[in-house]
């Protein structure tokens, strides 16, 4: 059940609040929510919106510097559960990595609205570094001969360390011929050469024989679309069939 305004999440958050010892008062010098636990001398600022974004969150960190304790409110519902505002773990993250508190209320058409505190001010996050993550990425980079890609480009087939390999095998049978493995390795300086060529992931090779690849139409096809990507390569090892 979606909301049409903001203003309805006000009393279900309030009391949410009040049932915690809190004493609640609305539009505070523009704040949305203030609630005061008299005997904790403990503050919260609560802003809210129907969805979460952009807004939302500046205006969290503005209110940081009026308080320590201050929390994002946002309807959570049940029937946008695709949408980028919805993406309740990473957004928690987001809070968390910023010091802020979130929360998501459920409007139901039978019970009373479901308060879920994802995470309070000042949590520190929980997601630690991917250090295998890491290690792909950097072993990606180095592995790549240069920088054949436009960020954010779409159209062509991005060019991955393993298709500049695919592409130095598929060089290597059109201009030797069907060769054997190990004959490719010795050429292209890729170990796994057979191993590339008997998955076949791009559809450029085909087996003749035992022992013995020749390249497919595919191949020609991407030598002829991706040949600035092996000229660096062949000039650098002085290539000769």
């Amino acid at each position: 059940m979606a909301v049409l305004k903001e203003e309805e999440l006000y009393s279900p958050i309030k009391r949410y609040y009040e049932a915690r010892g809190f004493t609640v008062k609305s539009e505070v010098m523009h704040c949305d929510m203030v609630a005061v636990h008299p005997e904790r001398n403990e503050t919260v600022i609560v802003e809210m919106k129907k969805t979460f974004n952009l807004a939302l969150l500046l205006q969290g960190i503005e209110r940081l510097r009026l308080n320590a304790d201050v929390v994002l409110a946002v309807e959570r519902n049940r029937k946008k559960s695709g949408a980028h505002n919805q993406r309740f773990g990473d957004l928690t993250e987001l809070c968390r990595m910023l010091g802020l508190g979130l929360m998501t209320v459920t409007f139901y058409k039978t019970k009373a609205p479901v308060i879920e505190m994802l995470c309070e001010p000042g949590e520190p996050p929980i997601r630690g570094a991917r250090h295998r993550k890491r290690e792909r990425l950097l072993t990606e980079f180095k592995e790549r001969s240069g920088d054949y890609n436009v960020g954010g480009s779409a159209g062509r087939k991005l060019v991955t360390a393993y298709r500049e390999k695919a592409l130095r095998c598929a060089y290597v049978l059109q201009a030797s011929g069907p060769s054997a493995p190990k004959d490719v390795a010795a050429k292209t300086g890729f170990s796994r050469s057979g191993q590339m060529m008997r998955e076949n992931h791009y559809g450029w090779f085909r087996r003749i024989e035992r022992g013995k690849y020749a390249l497919q139409p595919q191949g020609e096809n991407a030598l002829a679309q991706y040949g600035d990507v092996l000229s660096r390569w062949i000039s650098e090892t002085n290539f000769e069939p």
